[in-house]
């Protein structure tokens, strides 16, 4: 155990007020422990302020002589004892016998507390399919124990990771996906909108080791040596593929229904050459809104009486049938799928992943309603999470990635889902996602959203996340016994270690209960 950091001299239940001790530096997000009797306490700073036995006009004045040169005032009245910093701190758990538990009692006043130690973790236990986020973080202090989640309940269960531009979104992803290459037990599709996670140009997950067996890219453009040109035929789309990526009325939506109906995978085909099938009578404003709907989705044009798609997604003629089978195929076998969309109009990215994601969902849908559970958790990244996590109405029409979030668990589906913006996403959305891994905010409002909806006590937590540094983060998950400040690697760091011919085993910790 380490040196006493301070002394407890009062406070509240949430409030526990904590003198500094000389030559210590307490810091916001410390993490501290008292031992009593039989069990530790772990508590964690949120504030800090100064303290003082010296009357407030005194320092003042002090202060005045020493700046307007009159003499050395400050070192008269700046004792050691007299002058002090205070923390407040909040306990998280009581550790009894190595068991966590949850704080209901205050510590004894005048308690001696120390900086938490790696021993003091020895209560975490090892996972036998873990998710590895990062190491403890005390402050700015990485302590050497490794946080882990299970893996299934992570991804299953959703993902959410919010912070501000550069705080590490990024970063943190790709080691997300490279420790999920690690063990290809989980089936996830990447939409990746800027090209970043594979690496066509630097390090990406490319360089894992697994890459052969675990990892597939996807590019509509020119695709690097062993990857795929994602080419998906027309006839594969369905009209359910569409739901909620356009302000589709409810009789359009009937109209593509009754076309699909009626004409199968020529329904798209037929609908757009204005096709009316019998017996049915709707008003050409329908045909003409849907059409131009459907040009915008998809990227159609029409020439010389044929069906022309924009972009190099789409096609006509007898290529990509098999494309979306393969995937489905793949992420049900435990793959990660890259899709490159860096290139595609924004409406478009939404399309492909909805093509896929409501496939995949079906999959395992009727596989548990037919009794077989599939055993490989599945789970869809999508940045820019609000663009599609924004339907809170159930007079408007739900899409697959809101779908997902709100029921997806049961068939076990999961959403990870990345922001800047968690305030515009639904609150019903927002309640439903079990683990959000919190890197640094500066926006209150944004702070405020993340705050209401996790799943730890953060109330007390504003500064904290907002002081968060690139790579620092918390991790608030129902899976988890407290809150937990890790400090996330830097993925060329992981990809580095990895390349080691002997790596050294490293105790993998989780506080899953």
């Amino acid at each position: 155990m380490s040196v006493d950091a301070g002394q407890i001299i009062g406070g509240s239940f949430s409030k526990i007020a904590i003198r500094e001790k000389k030559g210590e530096k307490l810091e916001l997000g410390s993490l501290l422990m008292i031992e009593e009797e039989n069990e530790k306490i772990l508590f964690q700073v949120y504030d800090l302020s100064f303290g003082s036995q010296i009357p407030q006009g005194i320092i003042e004045l002090a202060s005045g002589f020493d700046l307007e040169g009159y003499g050395d005032s400050i070192n008269f009245i700046d004792s050691d004892i007299r002058n002090y910093t205070i923390a407040e701190a909040k306990s998280l758990l009581r550790i009894i016998n190595n068991e966590a538990k949850t704080p209901k009692t205050l510590p004894s006043l005048f308690s001696k507390i120390k900086f938490a130690t790696n021993e003091d973790f020895d209560f975490l236990t090892k996972q036998e399919n873990p998710m590895y986020l990062g190491k403890i973080r005390s402050g700015s202090k990485i302590l050497d124990v490794d946080v882990s989640l299970d893996a299934t309940n992570f991804f299953t269960h959703h993902v959410l990771i919010p912070a501000t531009t550069g705080r590490g979104k990024s970063n943190f992803v790709k080691v997300m996906l490279w420790n999920a290459l690690d063990y290809g037990k989980t089936g996830i599709l990447v939409l990746d909108p800027h090209d970043e996670y594979y690496g066509r140009q630097a390090v990406g997950l490319k360089d894992h080791q697994n890459k052969k067996e675990n990892l597939v890219y996807y590019s509509p453009f020119e695709v690097p040596s062993g990857e795929k040109q994602l080419i998906i035929n027309m006839e594969l789309i369905k009209p359910d593929h569409l739901n909620g990526l356009s302000n589709f009325t409810e009789t359009q939506y009937q109209v593509m229904n009754i076309f699909h109906g009626e004409y199968k995978e020529k329904w798209l085909e037929k609908i757009m050459m204005a096709a009316t099938p019998e017996g049915h009578d709707y008003k050409k404003s329908t045909y003409n809104s849907l059409h131009r709907k459907l040009r915008y989705l998809l990227g159609i044009t029409i020439r010389e009486n044929k069906i022309k798609f924009e972009n190099a997604v789409f096609s006509t003629d007898g290529r990509g049938l098999a494309t979306l089978g393969e995937i489905v195929t793949g992420l049900s076998d435990g793959q990660i799928i890259i899709i490159d969309t860096s290139s595609l109009p924004n409406q478009l990215e939404l399309v492909i992943g909805s093509i896929i994601a409501t496939e995949c969902f079906q999959n395992y849908k009727e596989a548990k309603r037919g009794g077989i559970y599939k055993e490989i958790p599945l789970s869809v990244v999508i940045e820019e999470a609000p663009r599609v996590l924004k339907i809170d109405s159930v007079e408007e029409q739900e899409n697959i990635y809101s779908q997902i979030a709100r029921e997806g668990r049961k068939f076990k589906i999961g959403l990870v889902a990345i922001t800047q913006l968690t305030s515009v996403i639904p609150k019903s959305i927002l309640t439903n996602i079990n683990t959000k891994i919190i890197l640094g905010n500066e926006m209150a409002t944004e702070r405020n959203a993340i705050i209401e909806s996790a799943a730890k006590d953060l109330s007390d937590d504003h500064k904290t996340i907002a002081s968060l540094d690139i790579g620092e983060a918390i991790v608030s998950s129902t899976f988890a016994k407290f809150a937990i400040p890790i400090q996330i690697p830097k993925f060329e760091d992981v990809v580095e270690k990895s390349k080691e011919t002997k790596p050294k085993k490293k105790k993998i910790f989780s506080d899953v209960e």
